[in-house]
């Protein structure tokens, strides 16, 4: 009898770890209403393109947002006094947060951007930050395409770095990268443990994902060129903090020109990453990325 217990609660374990490790390879989120949503929300949006479009993901951010903002708002507004034919939006997505973050955007942005250059998308659910940054390119205008945290945690002034660079080498994708700080005292100040985990995300991304020549895949602050970012969160499955790493797998295959800038970073207190259970999700879903696309069930775009 205890023989047979004990099979059994292994053998469910196994079933339970077997569905774990396969997770990212299962949907069950409902594309079509995803889709529907967006389109009704884009016929309500103007159509005229503008030259910048910055996607912001948020999930309870109600507090760092509105320095973020400020900054930024600053920053923009020193970008159109050199050019006055600069144009731009800001696309704050809120990814189900339970607090105010939805609320605060918009007013600040109304206070901030009079002219509706900043817009909210609330998801009725939490998706993970992958998902809210392809709602954002999905729904955005711009010429190009750039990804920026919440916590401000980037210098907002790098953008013009990565635009340089990006139409100095005609690349598709800019890469915000923090790589040049490793052996400084902004990472000797962190935990051991998060500093191992560091060394080891950066092997498992270019051991296990085929991410190779890009240093720092998980910046938040990254510039896309329009054309390859509809191309990129179109075919992106990941939606959770191991996205970018599908993203970069899949503009490596598809021979975009990436290139990484080196960025000024400061560590924001309040980050929500959980280092030990996180980091095995994205291991984890690193390995679901590659072997999905070397096995055939998820395929690379045919319009490049």
């Amino acid at each position: 009898m205890l023989k047979t217990l004990l099979a059994a609660a292994l053998l469910l374990t196994l079933i339970k770890l077997l569905l774990w490790c396969t997770a990212p390879l299962r949907s069950s989120r409902d594309t079509a209403l995803d889709e529907d949503a967006r389109e009704a929300w884009l016929k309500r949006r103007p159509k005229e393109q503008v030259q910048l479009s910055i996607i912001i993901p948020a999930y309870d951010e109600a507090e760092r947002l509105p320095p973020t903002l400020r900054i930024m708002e600053l920053y923009l507004r020193n970008r159109k006094k050199d050019d006055a034919t600069f144009t731009f939006e800001i696309i704050v997505v809120d990814d189900g947060s339970n607090d105010a973050t939805a609320s605060t955007a918009a007013s600040i942005g109304a206070q901030l951007f009079p002219e509706n250059n900043l817009v909210v998308v609330r998801l009725p659910k939490n998706r993970g930050k992958g998902g809210a940054v392809k709602e954002g390119v999905l729904r955005s205008r711009g010429a190009y395409v750039l990804l920026a945290d919440a916590d401000g945690a980037t210098d907002i002034r790098d953008h013009a770095s990565l635009e340089a660079r990006a139409l100095a080498g005609d690349c598709a994708v800019v890469c915000g990268s923090r790589a040049h700080l490793v052996d400084t005292a902004v990472v000797a100040r962190r935990s051991m443990i998060r500093n191992i985990l560091m060394r080891g995300f950066h092997a498992v991304v270019q051991i296990v994902g085929g991410v190779e020549g890009v240093r720092d895949t998980q910046c938040g602050f990254k510039l896309f060129r329009r054309r390859e970012a509809l191309v990129l969160f179109n075919q992106l499955h990941l939606e959770r903090w191991a996205f970018d790493v599908e993203i970069l797998y899949v503009a490596l295959a598809l021979r975009y020109r990436v290139a990484e800038v080196p960025v000024t970073w400061t560590e924001v207190p309040g980050s929500k990453v959980d280092l030990v259970r996180d980091s095995l999700r994205m291991a984890r879903d690193i390995a679901c990325v590659r072997l999905a696309y070397l096995g055939g069930l998820w395929r690379l775009p045919q319009h490049r």
